[in-house]
């Protein structure tokens, strides 16, 4: 469970008097009003203003939460019909590495991209001209995707999250990534090699919802390359809170998890 809902729900079971409430509010800054975030004449955040700009290109910052749907699962953000060209052995080796009490997060270790966005935790984009971090909520990761022209590096030390580049094309922020090591899968399905090479674009529809299509391309886990369109809605008025996994044992005590 993440500190963040573990904080609401202390605060909603405990019955301390108003003012220890706010302060446990205020500390975490679970509710603050954003600056910047325009707003109805209530008060309200108005998500469907235009988005920002920021040095001539879209500004993607904020806290973004993947929008309500299927957790984990890139298969089902996919053109109907579509299906993801796995490799048999990829299949079968998912399904003996990363057993629910295998999964790397549950021993306290990262997600994989894009499977850190798939997660019902919230992120932080934070945009500069010469970098862009991805913040996460879970566990206090991060990505930097460097956009002062400097090319991926060549693959010497293999990362959970690879080495990312980015670049602007109209509107559309693209990101190269490469140099994973295969330690963590591409989402609850499916795994991948060294090889893996990611194409995200991601593009703000407008102030509160943006997508990310994600094209991912590694020739020894998958016949082909294959792309899936993931959307977020953004998280007004928040601000990451720490959230720090430390020796996760829970899972394996879950009833009938190895089933799932």
């Amino acid at each position: 469970m993440s500190n963040r809902i573990m904080l609401q729900l202390i605060l909603l079971c405990f019955a301390f008097p108003a003012p220890v409430l706010q302060a446990a509010a205020i500390v975490q800054w679970i509710t603050y009003p954003t600056p910047g975030i325009p707003r109805t004449a209530d008060g309200k955040p108005n998500l469907t203003a235009p988005g920002p700009r920021i040095g001539g290109h879209v500004d993607l910052g904020g806290v973004w939460l993947k929008a309500p749907g299927v957790v984990g699962r890139l298969s089902a953000y996919m053109p109907a019909g579509s299906t993801i060209p796995v490799q048999p052995w990829a299949d079968e080796a998912f399904k003996k590495r990363f057993p629910p009490s295998e999964i790397p997060s549950a021993k306290c270790l990262l997600h994989g991209v894009p499977d850190d966005m798939l997660v019902p935790e919230v992120f932080k984009i934070i945009q500069t001209p010469g970098v862009t971090i991805i913040l996460f909520e879970e566990f206090n990761h991060f990505r930097q995707v460097f956009t002062d022209g400097r090319p991926l590096p060549e693959p010497v030390q293999p990362a959970w999250l690879g080495y990312s580049v980015g670049k602007w094309e109209g509107d559309t922020f693209v990101v190269d990534t490469t140099g994973f090591n295969d330690k963590a899968p591409v989402d609850g399905e499916h795994l991948h090699t060294e090889s893996l090479h990611t194409t995200e674009l991601f593009r703000r529809i407008d102030f509160g919802h943006m997508e990310m299509a994600i094209t991912i391309d590694d020739p020894e886990a998958y016949g082909k390359p294959w792309t899936a369109t993931v959307p977020f809605q953004l998280q007004p008025d928040t601000e990451l809170i720490e959230s720090i996994c430390e020796n996760e044992r829970d899972v394996v005590h879950l009833k009938g998890a190895e089933e799932k």
